[in-house]
């Protein structure tokens, strides 16, 4: 398994800023370059990953999901979702999906479970939404005769063309049942336009395509969806608690919402 420590990878720079250790040189000097454009992307990413934990235990305890199709998963970081969701009911099951060699190696740490839930991993491409619907272990963990929440975390900006994630999300909202549920958080311009222009462009200038969206533009990704209170909104005001509802707007370049499939 080629790793290529030496490119910079998204994954492992979102793991060093947000204070992880599975990282290398190269990650961290594109992250210094990074963050020296888009100086408040720590406190972006740290109220991203927060809304992640308040979003699962929401959808768990609010309306009742015990099925969750993670993708583009990412480094685990504690807490992951299965954890916060089998807290509250513990025959929760989760099937994490990724491409990255990094996560790969990792997934194991996403694996565990309570007694009475399952938590699996499936290598598989957000792109190719064919193979993930198709696989083998994703129907021997989900039954998608009931509802899925599915969870699209801090990954849609990573994809620049706005028709392809449509495209994407449609094909894989479409054979979950009634009562499914979008998750779904991605980089926007609203809120501080002109430093995140420079992080987008920071990104792109180490290799990685970036794209920040309008809210409007996110709240496109949701159609033919109920989108859910309180809407499409930075994530630091979605269900806030203390934590989140002391953070200056202009710190938060992220959006995030619910929305549910009727």
């Amino acid at each position: 398994m080629n790793l290529q420590t030496g490119i910079p990878h998204s994954a492992r720079i979102y793991d060093y800023i947000l204070g992880g250790k599975d990282n290398y040189p190269a990650d961290r000097a594109a992250a210094a370059s990074i963050v020296e454009d888009w100086p408040n992307l720590p406190t972006s990413m740290r109220a991203n990953r927060k809304f992640m934990a308040r979003m699962a235990h929401h959808l768990a305890a609010e309306h009742g999901i015990r099925q969750f199709l993670d993708i583009g998963t990412g480094l685990p970081t504690s807490p992951n979702l299965h954890e916060v969701v089998q807290a509250v009911a513990p025959e929760s099951r989760v099937v994490y999906v990724d491409n990255d060699p990094i996560v790969l190696v990792h997934a194991r740490a996403l694996l565990t479970s309570t007694p009475e839930g399952r938590t699996g991993y499936l290598d598989a491409d957000f792109r190719d939404s064919d193979a993930i619907l198709e696989s083998g272990r994703l129907r021997d963990y989900l039954d998608l005769d009931r509802p899925v929440a599915l969870s699209l975390i801090a990954i849609l900006h990573f994809i620049v063309d706005d028709a392809e994630v449509r495209r994407i999300i449609n094909r894989l909202m479409e054979p979950l049942a009634p009562g499914s549920i979008l998750a779904l958080s991605t980089t926007t311009l609203d809120n501080n336009p002109e430093v995140v222009a420079a992080g987008v462009a920071a990104y792109n200038a180490h290799g990685i395509p970036t794209v920040a969206r309008t809210k409007s533009e996110v709240e496109t990704f949701f159609n033919g969806l109920e989108i859910l209170d309180p809407g499409v909104v930075p994530v630091h005001h979605w269900h806030p608690d203390q934590e989140a509802a002391a953070l200056d707007d202009a710190q938060v370049t992220i959006h995030g919402g619910i929305a549910v499939k009727n």
